[in-house]
């Protein structure tokens, strides 16, 4: 089984006043971390639609960005110069992105740590764009995660934190094969002490709901993410960050660990729709304690405004949105979502 390990000693900024605590010795020991969903900086294939100053795509989002351990995104597009790509875009609802390995250094300078690489674009320009996306990852100092059959380590507090991406394809480790990912997930939890799961299924357009079966699309087989999130806990799993359906989607407590199924959309330049709730955003801040288990998190809402740039949304719309859908997708977690977006649990979940 492969393996890759980050060491990360550097200072991070204090995290945000509900996470802080009277005994400094207690809150050092927990993990924060702050995720967001689909990222894709602009592409130059088939034609370039890049920005023209970069740094003007996190700019309105930066300081909602800072202050976790650890910031994790899901990268949907590849980094790579590699001429080729292995789709026919000129088919209708067919895209390639390819986006210059440049821009592996502004996703490390906004601050991320960790991003996965498996979801449906990571194979646009053949394996070779996709072990160009990971390298130029690694070499800007960014956790890739995205190696079939492989776990990613990264120390951090004194932690190790294992990172294994799954997706509904069978080329990344799919949650379609459970057998496969149960050995993965026995392995990350034997020699980690928080493991964190990157999942990318389930359907697209208007699917905000997160049913308990099989989701279909496009002659697709994407997943059942909730039986998959719920199995992988069950092995010791301890936070799953979901994305894929382009949408927002509710989020439960299983087992005092949380399941985030869907952060939609966070960056699409030019690339992805801002349309409806397609442009309903977050920044998910989360924090566990030593074994991984939830303490508390936050929602911070953010707008992906035309052409796909992320703003913070002072009316708060994703709350509202995944509050809601984690009401009635999930009615008997523990979980709670108040009207700032401050996620917590109470001590018993409702009876069924």
């Amino acid at each position: 089984m492969q393996t890759k390990e980050i060491s990360d000693s550097k200072e991070t900024s204090p995290i945000l006043p509900f996470f802080e605590s009277k005994d400094e010795k207690i809150e050092s020991k927990n993990i924060s971390f702050k995720a967001v969903g689909d990222t894709i900086p602009g592409t130059n294939y088939p034609e370039n639609k890049l920005i023209d100053d970069e740094k003007r795509l996190f700019a309105a989002i930066q300081e909602t960005l800072s202050g976790a351990d650890i910031l994790f995104g899901n990268f949907e597009s590849t980094l790579t110069e590699y001429p080729h790509s292995g789709k026919d875009v000129s088919r209708p609802n067919t895209y390639a992105f390819r986006t210059p390995p440049a821009y592996a250094n502004l996703l490390k300078s906004v601050g991320f740590d960790v991003m996965s690489v498996v979801n449906n674009h990571s194979y646009d320009f053949k394996e070779a764009g996709f072990l160009d996306t990971l390298r130029n990852l690694n070499q800007a100092g960014i956790l890739a995660v995205g190696g079939k059959n492989t776990i990613q380590y990264l120390n951090k507090k004194g932690k190790k934190i294992a990172f294994i991406g799954f997706s509904y394809q069978t080329y990344h480790n799919s949650i379609t094969r459970m057998e496969e990912a149960e050995v993965l997930v026995k392995e990350a939890v034997a020699n980690a002490d928080i493991v964190v799961l990157s999942i990318h299924a389930g359907a697209e357009a208007n699917a905000i709901h997160t049913p308990d079966a099989e989701e279909i699309f496009l002659g697709e087989n994407r997943g059942n993410m909730v039986k998959f999130s719920h199995r992988m806990i069950d092995l010791g799993a301890d936070l799953v960050l979901g994305h894929g359906p382009h949408v927002p989607r509710g989020m439960e407590i299983y087992k005092d660990r949380l399941i985030a199924y869907s952060l939609g959309n966070f960056m699409g330049y030019r690339s992805l729709s801002s349309k409806g709730d397609n442009g309903l955003s977050l920044v998910l801040e989360v924090l566990v304690d030593e074994q991984g288990g939830f303490v508390s998190g936050k929602i911070h809402p953010v707008l992906m405004k035309d052409p796909g740039i992320p703003f913070p949304d002072p009316e708060k719309k994703s709350i509202r949105f995944i509050r809601q859908l984690s009401k009635e997708d999930f009615p008997n977690s523990p979980l709670t979502i108040d009207e700032e977006g401050n996620v917590g649990k109470i001590t018993e979940a409702l009876p069924g």
